[in-house]
C-alpha cells in the first residue's frame, strides 16, 4: 500500500492515525475535523479507492492517474485539484530533477499523491502539527503549507543556477574549450526553460486562490500567508527570467567570440601563406636563372662571354632584391 500517513485532526490536533482508507469517512463522521492522507506513487487501484472514499471528480482522478501534468489548480464543486511541480538541483551535472505532486483539497480532507522524493511532506506535516492554530484553519492551511514548502525548495535551485551562470561568465573571456562551453550554456538554458514552466503557473494559481478567499471564507491570516508565498514566487520567477536572458546573451557572446577567433586564425594563416609564397618567389627567380645557365649547352652564346658569369649572378641578385622590395611594400613580409 502506498499509504504513507493517514491522520485525522480535530481543532488542529491529531486524534486518530488510520492504517487504511476505508475507515476514514466513518472516523470523520464520528469525530469531525479533517483527514490528511499522504500517498506515495500509488497504483491505479489505490487512487480509485481514494476517489470512491471522497467522491472525487472523474476528470481530476483521470489527470492524477495519467500524470505528466503542468502546474495548475482547478475546482470541481467543493473540491480543489492542484498539480505542483516540485524540483531539486543536481549540482554534479547542473540539472534539475522535477517531480509531480497532486493534491485533492475538500471541505474536510486533504489527499496528497507524491510521485518523487521532493517535496518533503513529512516535514510539512510535522511543522503543521507543531502549529495547531494554523492547522485548525482547515484543509486550505495544509494547501498553503505545501505550496510554501514547494516554493522554498526552489531556492537551492536558484542558488545553483546562479553559481553555474557566474562560472560561465568567467569562462566566456578566459581560456576554455569553445565546444564544451557552448554545450554547457545550451544545456543550462534548457534546464532554466523547464524550470520556468514549473514556476510561472504558480503566480496565477496563487492569485486565483486569493480571489476566491472571500467566497470560500478563507481566514484573513491565511490570506496574508498566501500573499507572502505569492511574493516569494514572483521573486523566483523574476530570477529565472533573468537567468534565461543572461544565458541567451552568453550564447550570443560565445558565438561572436568563436567567430572572431576563427577569423583571427584565418587571418594569421593567410599571413603565413603570404610569407611562404613571397620567399618561394624570391628563391625561384635566381633558381630559374641558375637553371637556364647551368644546362651547359655548347650552343649557348653567353658561355664563352667574359661577363656572362658576373651578369648572371647580378641578375639573380637583382631579381631577389627586387621581389623582396615588392613583397615588403605590399606587407607580405
Amino acid at each position: 500500500m502506498a499509504l504513507i500517513d493517514n491522520g485525522v485532526y480535530v481543532h488542529g490536533r491529531r486524534v486518530e492515525t488510520l492504517h487504511n482508507l476505508d475507515d476514514t469517512s466513518r472516523t470523520l463522521g464520528a469525530l469531525g475535523g479533517i483527514a490528511w492522507i499522504g500517498l506515495y506513487r500509488p497504483s491505479t487501484q489505490e487512487v480509485e479507492s481514494v476517489a470512491r472514499e471522497f467522491d472525487l471528480h472523474p476528470l481530476a482522478v483521470e489527470d492524477a492517474l495519467s500524470g505528466h501534468q503542468r502546474s495548475k489548480v482547478e475546482r470541481y464543486g467543493d473540491t480543489l485539484f492542484a498539480v505542483l511541480r516540485p524540483a531539486r538541483y543536481r549540482d554534479e551535472d547542473e540539472s534539475i530533477e522535477f517531480g509531480e505532486l497532486h493534491l485533492f483539497i475538500g471541505p474536510d480532507f486533504v489527499v496528497t499523491i507524491r510521485h518523487a522524493e521532493s517535496p518533503n511532506l513529512a516535514a510539512v506535516r510535522r511543522r503543521m502539527e507543531a502549529n495547531p492554530e494554523l492547522l485548525a484553519m482547515g484543509p486550505e492551511a495544509v494547501l498553503y503549507a505545501i505550496l510554501d514548502e514547494v516554493v522554498d525548495e526552489y531556492e537551492p535551485i536558484v542558488a545553483g543556477l546562479e553559481n553555474a551562470i557566474d562560472e560561465i561568465e568567467d569562462q566566456l573571456f578566459g581560456d576554455s574549450d569553445d565546444d564544451a562551453l557552448s554545450r554547457r550554456i545550451y544545456e543550462l538554458s534548457r534546464e532554466v526553460i523547464n524550470f520556468q514552466r514549473a514556476v510561472h503557473p504558480l503566480a496565477g494559481m496563487l492569485q486565483w486562490l486569493r480571489r476566491g478567499s472571500d467566497k470560500y471564507r478563507i481566514d484573513e491570516e491565511l490570506q496574508r500567508s498566501l500573499r507572502d508565498v505569492l511574493d516569494h514566487v514572483i521573486r523566483v520567477q523574476e530570477k529565472v527570467d533573468s537567468f534565461r536572458a543572461i544565458l541567451e546573451n552568453a550564447l550570443t557572446v560565445q558565438s561572436a567570440l568563436v567567430a572572431r577567433r576563427q577569423s583571427e586564425a584565418g587571418l594569421a594563416q593567410n599571413d603565413e601563406i603570404k610569407k611562404i609564397s613571397s620567399w618561394a618567389a624570391i628563391i625561384f627567380a635566381p633558381t630559374l636563372v641558375g637553371t637556364v645557365y647551368g644546362m651547359n649547352f655548347e650552343g649557348m652564346p653567353e658561355l664563352q662571354w667574359t661577363f656572362g658569369y658576373p651578369l648572371a649572378i647580378g641578375a639573380m641578385a637583382a631579381f631577389a632584391v627586387g621581389l623582396y622590395g615588392v613583397f615588403k611594400y605590399k606587407r607580405w613580409l
